[in-house]
């Protein structure tokens, strides 16, 4: 299963990208995060449908120091080829 993700609010420069690599590797998903130029930090995982919720909901809150107001979620079956282990791109 594949998951697309953007996190709004205040995201960039709080160690939410660092926060999203560590669940992403905990969980065993493939994929990326990336900050963009808008201020939003979004990304691509691959991973079973639970391990996928586990990480929504990790997403979702984020680290002590961010606020996220929405996150974009998108996932859909099938499968890609992700890069693994999970990484952050520039």
């Amino acid at each position: 299963m594949i998951a697309l993700f953007r996190a709004r609010g205040r995201v960039q420069g709080v160690g939410y990208r660092a926060f999203v690599l560590s669940h992403a590797r905990v969980l065993d998903l493939a994929g990326w995060v990336r900050n963009d130029l808008d201020g939003t930090v979004c990304g691509e995982a691959e991973g079973s449908p639970e391990a996928l919720e586990a990480f929504r909901v990790a997403l979702r809150g984020g680290p002590p120091w961010a606020h996220v107001s929405a996150l974009d979620w998108s996932a859909s079956p099938g499968a890609q080829s992700l890069p693994r282990p999970f990484e952050v791109r520039r």
